[in-house]
């Protein structure tokens, strides 16, 4: 299988890239590698919110009185479960 590849030229304001480019140096990968994460994680975290919005879209619009579906079930999970500790209390 070949893979095609193109080139795109990118503007970044000096700040932004320099910023990148620590960041790279500091994880040993590329610019290109970095902007290809960000942009594949972007893509994905825009697909994941559209379907969300097209079930919701999809149980707002049914009529009422209605038992739920099988493709209106949304298969979430939610990972392990997150506590912040905000440090010890304080005293009054």
């Amino acid at each position: 299988m070949t893979k095609l590849a193109s080139v795109f030229r990118l503007r970044l304001p000096n700040s932004l890239r320099a910023a990148v480019a620590r960041m790279c140096r500091e994880d040993g990968t590329s610019i290109n590698q970095f902007v290809t994460t960000a942009v594949a994680e972007k893509i994905s975290a825009m697909q994941t919110v559209d379907s969300d919005i097209d079930a919701a879209r999809r149980l707002l619009l049914r009529d009422g009185g209605q038992q739920p579906q099988p493709h209106d079930r949304l298969d979430v999970n939610p990972g392990p479960l997150c506590i912040l500790d905000s440090g010890p209390a304080s005293s009054p």
